[in-house]
């Protein structure tokens, strides 16, 4: 007897290989991934200009992001995956200039203007950074999420449309490039589902009734590694949990000789594991 509905989560055209270098963009729900993947000793930038909620913002960071890589002339290597989580379709624009900002900075609430983008305009956002991140990488793979976070300021009806125009879009995307794109290196990963579907319960958020709980990000986070993780990249998390655990570990006397050699040995445990996966 089944007691939850279970959401079906399709095996992507790739696989997420140890200590993987990635890029994080998106709503505070990618910050809350993301750190997992930094716990984990995965080199990730997550939000490197702030959270972005809406696809014209998502646009704006990884312009800005693909403009530093260029200016510092691939001092380091562009990431293979990107996630890029969207929260909203609803943008700001400073009247004044008709742009469409990513943080007002306090400014008063009428020098801005409101709209909701439409399912087109959303996948052209979306469409147009896919196009950047493949001209600095032809082999890179997005994941698309949609935050389960809802807008309680919208009212809740319009949170709903909200999601399901980001929905319909990353839907309509995600499909045309399968159509075009052998292999395509789009995909989605449904955050948005499982968390009000398989955690359909009160337990599985805050205070608030909003955000997520721990566990229930703990239990997202299971899910992209049992089905984005290669064989070698489970291995790797496997290997490095006794040495994470054994460096949280708080003891009574930090202080102490004994303390200090354990504190000392797990860390060139730690060194050797890595060398030995980078």
């Amino acid at each position: 007897m089944e007691f939850r509905t279970k959401v079906d989560i399709p095996e992507p055209a790739f696989q997420i290989e140890p200590m993987e270098s990635m890029l994080f963009v998106g709503s505070c729900f990618a910050d809350n991934i993301g750190k997992h993947f930094l716990n984990e000793h995965f080199p990730v930038v997550i939000n490197p200009y702030g959270t972005m909620y809406n696809p014209a913002s998502v646009l704006h960071t990884i312009e800005r992001f693909c403009e530093e890589h260029l200016a510092s002339g691939g001092e380091k290597a562009f990431p293979r995956v990107v996630f890029v989580t969207l929260g909203t379709n609803r943008i700001y624009r400073l009247i004044s200039t008709g742009e469409i900002v990513d943080n007002c900075e306090k400014r008063p609430q009428r020098l801005f203007s409101e709209e909701d983008l439409s399912i087109d305009e959303t996948v052209n956002f979306l469409r147009l950074s896919v196009e950047l991140l493949r001209a600095h990488r032809p082999d890179i793979h997005v994941v698309f999420t949609v935050s389960p976070i809802r807008y309680a300021k919208y009212g809740y009806h319009i949170s709903q449309l909200s999601k399901a125009t980001l929905l319909l879009a990353i839907d309509r995307l995600v499909h045309d490039s399968k159509l075009f794109v052998p292999n395509s290196s789009l995909s989605y990963f449904p955050a948005y589902e499982v968390v009000l579907d398989e955690l359909r319960d009160y337990r599985f958020y805050k205070e608030d009734m909003l955000h997520p709980t721990d566990q229930a990000v703990e239990y997202l986070w299971q899910q992209l590694v049992d089905h984005y993780f290669s064989p070698k990249a489970v291995e790797f998390l496997k290997e490095w949990k006794p040495l994470k655990e054994a460096l949280a570990h708080r003891p009574f006397h930090p202080e102490s000789e004994e303390y200090q050699q354990f504190l000392a040995e797990t860390k060139r445990r730690e060194a050797e594991l890595l060398a030995r996966w980078s």
